[in-house]
Formats: C-alpha cells, sequence, structure tokens
C-alpha cells in the first residue's frame, strides 16, 4: 500500500498550473479537489489569532496560518500576505482580497507538503518517478509550447530541424529520453 506522499507525489499536475510574473502557481481548487477524491476525511484549518482574525500581524505586515490534516497527519504552511511581485504588502495596505489570496495559496502549500505539486516549488517539471508515457508525452508538448510562446521565429526553425509541424508531432520522431535530454538543453540555453 503506498503512502499519502507516495499517492499524491506521482499525480502529474502540470495542466493546472498557472502562470503569473514569471511565477507558478497550482490552482488550489483543483489540488483541494485532488486530496478529497484520494482521501475524503481530509480536512484543513484556517489559524486565527487571538482576536478571531484569519491573518497574524507584527504591525507592520501580516501572514497567515493554514493547515492540511490527511489521515490524522496535519501539515502546517505559514505564508506571508504579498502582492503580485511576491512583496509583503504594508498591514495598512492590506485587504481582505489580499488575505483570502494568501489563504488559497497557503493550503496549497500545505497540500504540498504532502506530495501533490511538491515538484512544482522544488521548479521541477515532472513528478518524481512519473511514468505514464502519454501523460508524459503530453507534458513534454506542453512545456514546448509555453517555452516557444513568444518565440514564434524559434519556434519554426526548431520544428524545421525535425521536419514537424507541430510540438505534438515531436514524441514521433524522438525517444522521451532524448526529448528530456532536449528540454534540459534548452533550460540551459534560456538562463
Amino acid at each position: 500500500m503506498k503512502s499519502i506522499f507516495e499517492t499524491l507525489n506521482a499525480k502529474n499536475v502540470n495542466e493546472h498550473i498557472e502562470k503569473r510574473n514569471g511565477l507558478s502557481y497550482l490552482s488550489w481548487a483543483w489540488a483541494w479537489a485532488e486530496v478529497k477524491k484520494e482521501y475524503p476525511e481530509a480536512n484543513y484549518t484556517i489559524y486565527e489569532n487571538k482576536d478571531g482574525w484569519n491573518y497574524h500581524t507584527d504591525g507592520r505586515t501580516c501572514w497567515v496560518k493554514t493547515g492540511v490534516t490527511i489521515e490524522g497527519i496535519e501539515h502546517i504552511e505559514y505564508l506571508p500576505v504579498m502582492d503580485y511581485k511576491n512583496k509583503s504588502i504594508p498591514l495598512d495596505q492590506v485587504t481582505s482580497f489580499d488575505v483570502n489570496k494568501t489563504i488559497q495559496r497557503s493550503l496549497t502549500k500545505a497540500v504540498a507538503r504532502f506530495g501533490l505539486g511538491l515538484y512544482v516549488y522544488a521548479g521541477s517539471d515532472l513528478p518524481e518517478g512519473f511514468e505514464n508515457e502519454e501523460v508524459t508525452n503530453k507534458t513534454y508538448r506542453s512545456w514546448l509550447d509555453n517555452f516557444f510562446a513568444d518565440k514564434p521565429e524559434r519556434l519554426q526553425k526548431f520544428l524545421a530541424v525535425y521536419n514537424i509541424k507541430t510540438t505534438d508531432q515531436l514524441d514521433r520522431v524522438m525517444k522521451l529520453e532524448d526529448i528530456d535530454q532536449l528540454i534540459s538543453k534548452l533550460k540551459k540555453e534560456s538562463k
């Protein structure tokens, strides 16, 4: 029988990742749905401060504290309330919307501590031990499409090298391990 971590860490979350300002975010609604499918008794806690507020403060900034419990194991996450640049928002400028968004992100990170989408926070593109070839091919195509999204002329040159018309044909002309090496090379070149 697989552990909670092994079960959730094996899931490919790439189709549910949202990109904003160069950062990757996993959809909290999807993450919670996946947890509940596997562990219907799972629950979460939004920790309040001594005054009953759903955030904590030092008088200058604020943060949230959330916990996710699966099969009696709780993982807690603290996350500062941040703006779109991932900078802490001064307390006097924080809105309830900012706090709510942070709570959802914090819950998603707490879920990641159980394995679901953890590789996203580690900067990886695939979950550890993921071996479903069909989804892996789709994942590689998605990564390539995102990589070339703002470089159409480079995409055309890339496709011409392999004599294909779209990235979804790449797995027809290359083995998965060769695609993996190609993507690693492209990542290095783009840094």
